[in-house]
């Protein structure tokens, strides 16, 4: 018998639940469109050979892939060791690959400097566990056709808006990139072919310390010399004064010498967002030099968002200047930022039940559909936003409940012969 549960990792949603997940898509709408971002929709399916053209990192192994049409048995085992042969299609394990095609796609419609929203499921075939899903949304923002720091400074200012506004004020945003990831690697000795497994281990610094990190490093067996002198720079001795976001910070956090070009462009970022939130005094902004994201597409500013209540990211993303050419034939600059929606979601605090008056309407057996249509139709008329019917049980008080978990605010009792438009609504709180 099939089991009645549903795939492991992914969930259903009762209503209650559904409608406060909605409450929450709509504040992120409202505040991405008050930002200039226009919301597009692409296919959930793209072809197998555009998911997997290692432009998607890690995430190109978790991908659900659709078996070609017409196979039958024997085409299936004489294509069983090429995953290209048995699949044409594949659902889209996030929305920046499918963002790239659209706009090489449509870019004879759009604006010089497109802002898009992008908001809709995803799907990775994933480890079930707290938090981890195989089926989740994403919550996208990009802009594409703009090379300069506005770009990063607008998603930024947009992004710390949308969770103001969704109640959990004092996020910030941990920035760093990739520019200077790859010139502090170089200038510790690092050849350009170990730097993928040397990113890999400062990925995990926060988690196993610097011993941990020059420990790993040494067992993959890069340059010794090198790893010596980054172990050196992390455990150098540091003041602990207080030092806002801005180019002090950055060049205390680099080795001496960093390139006063990427040195400008992150500070500038704090400059941008310091005028975009006046009344938000210092900068919401923290440099950190090893934070590294793991998707391989990114090629300049990278960030994080941050929340005290939570020692987890609520979001991330950055610069991918060169994933748009690979399917235009010519490079086109462009910047994302994703806020992750299950985290956001699970930390935005019940709200209460929407202003907008919503009536259980609680029927006798005896009245005619006729009556009932009419008695509903008056309440709509009259200015309710929701209407339910509803027949009197015997447990009332387990149905109001239910009733009032489902974000209705009043109901009222309709019996055989009552005028429409005469039912008196009392509250359910």
């Amino acid at each position: 018998m099939a089991t009645v549960n549903p795939p492991r990792g992914m969930r259903d949603f009762l209503p209650a639940e559904k409608a406060r997940r909605e409450r929450v898509l709509a504040v992120i709408r409202e505040r991405y469109r008050a930002h200039g971002f226009d919301e597009i929709e692409t296919p959930v399916v793209e072809e197998h050979g555009r998911l997997h053209a290692g432009i998607g990192g890690d995430n190109e192994k978790l991908s659900y892939s659709i078996l070609r049409r017409g196979l039958d048995a024997d085409g299936i085992r004489a294509a069983a060791d090429d995953p290209a042969a048995l699949s044409d299609l594949g659902l889209r394990y996030d929305l920046t690959v499918p963002l790239a095609r659209f706009y090489a796609t449509n870019r004879g419609q759009l604006p010089t400097v497109f802002r898009a929203i992008q908001i809709g499921p995803v799907w990775r075939a994933e480890r079930p566990q707290k938090g981890r899903y195989r089926q989740f949304v994403q919550c996208d923002i990009d802009i594409m056709g703009d090379e300069s720091s506005r770009a990063e400074a607008e998603l930024i200012v947009a992004s710390l808006d949308t969770i103001d506004a969704l109640g959990l004020q004092g996020g910030t945003v941990r920035v760093n990139d990739r520019r200077a990831l790859d010139w502090m690697l170089d200038s510790f000795g690092f050849t350009e072919d170990e730097r993928p497994g040397v990113l890999i281990t400062i990925d995990k610094l926060d988690k196993i310390g610097p011993d941990g990190v020059a420990g790993e490093l040494r067992e993959r067996g890069v340059t010794a010399t090198a790893v010596d002198a980054f172990e050196a720079f992390l455990k150098r001795p540091q003041t602990r004064e207080y030092t806002p976001y801005g180019e002090r910070q950055i060049r205390k956090a680099l080795p001496e010498s960093a390139p006063d070009e990427i040195v400008a462009h992150l500070a500038s970022l704090g400059e941008a967002v310091v005028a975009a939130r006046p009344d938000a005094g210092a900068p919401p902004l923290v440099y950190d030099p090893f934070l590294v994201r793991g998707m391989g597409y990114y090629t300049g500013t990278i960030f994080e968002l941050a929340h005290p209540s939570v020692s987890y990211s609520l979001g991330g993303g950055g610069r991918y200047d060169g994933m748009i050419g690979r399917f235009l034939g010519q490079q086109v600059p462009a910047v994302g930022f994703s806020i992750g929606f299950e985290r956001i979601v699970d930390l935005v605090a019940e709200q209460e039940v929407d202003q907008a008056q919503a009536v259980v309407l609680v029927h006798d057996a005896d009245v005619p559909v006729a009556q009932l249509l009419a008695h509903k139709s008056a309440l709509l008329s009259a200015g309710v936003a929701r209407v339910r019917l509803e027949r009197r049980a015997k447990n009332m008080k387990a149905l109001l409940e239910r009733s009032a978990a489902d974000g209705y605010t009043g109901f009222a009792s309709v019996r055989s012969g009552d005028e429409p438009g005469s039912a008196e609504i009392k509250p359910l709180a």
